[in-house]
């Protein structure tokens, strides 16, 4: 993911005296830390990245950094240390549990980042399905989770998608705000490329935390358009970029078919 910061652009508009030109140098900005943590009980293996931005005209997207201390320690008091495995990639071996909360250290030549993630249980789906759309004269099709959302508690969930072996993309979060203790559908679609017939997809679900929730929430809402886009917001401490999550998580197949339906 490639970080940008934000700028304040002042424009003077219809005024014939307002000629100074104002000159924002996107190669002057301090780099910060860019820390990526989505932990989930998919696997026993669990990664965590570091990296440093760079200018914005670099040939590279970030810099990894290969001298940080991570840990992760839960609620029980058991702490998890990551080793390095290049380019800026430390690795642990765990399976997170639910109801417990995960506390991230990163230490970087003696500046300390922090964050906490609370996982929640899973919440499971009751049936899957597939939409049809027409869109001007193409025929796209994205693919449906339909579950009972738990009552009384506020319940956030995420969503990545993977489309005929592709990588694994970011799709969409929910929250519970307006449909709290209701049965529920999620329509989940490729951001990047449309689903066609005959597609495979696999779909990443993962409940996770508000705080979670929040950053990718700020991330889907941002215009894709505009000239500087800001930064989410981090939920790791001292103006680190970047997430941490830990999440009960599921994956689900799909294939894309036409069925035929009669009266």
């Amino acid at each position: 993911m490639r970080y940008l910061h934000s700028f304040l652009l002042i424009i003077c508009l219809g005024l014939a005296s307002c000629e100074e030109l104002i000159d924002v140098n996107l190669n002057d900005v301090d780099p910060r830390y860019v820390i990526e943590g989505d932990l989930t009980d998919l696997s026993a293996d669990q990664v965590i990245t570091v990296s440093q931005t760079v200018a914005f005209d670099a040939p590279v997207r970030n810099k990894p950094v290969e001298n940080a201390i991570v840990t992760v320690t839960d609620d029980k008091g058991t702490i998890y240390a990551f080793t390095k495995s290049g380019d800026g990639i430390y690795r642990a071996n765990f399976k997170p549990k639910a109801l417990r909360t995960y506390n991230l250290k990163v230490v970087i030549e003696g500046e300390v980042f922090a964050a906490s993630s609370y996982m929640n249980s899973y919440i499971d789906v009751d049936s899957l399905g597939v939409i049809e759309d027409v869109i001007f004269t193409d025929t796209v099709y994205s693919v449906t989770q339909k579950f009972m959302d738990p009552k009384d508690q506020p319940n956030y969930y995420k969503y990545k998608i993977s489309v005929n072996g592709s990588d694994f993309a970011f799709s969409r979060v929910f929250s519970d705000k307006f449909n709290d203790g209701m049965f529920v559908t999620h329509q989940i679609s490729d951001p990047n490329n449309d689903i066609f017939l005959g597609d495979s997809v696999v779909v990443n679900r993962q409940i996770i935390d508000k705080q979670v929730f929040d950053y990718w929430n700020e991330l889907q809402s941002i215009n894709p358009g505009s000239a500087a886009p800001a930064n989410p917001t981090s939920n790791i401490s001292n103006g680190a970029l970047g997430y941490f999550s830990v999440s009960s998580s599921k994956r689900y197949g799909y294939r894309v078919r036409f069925t035929a339906t009669g009266n």
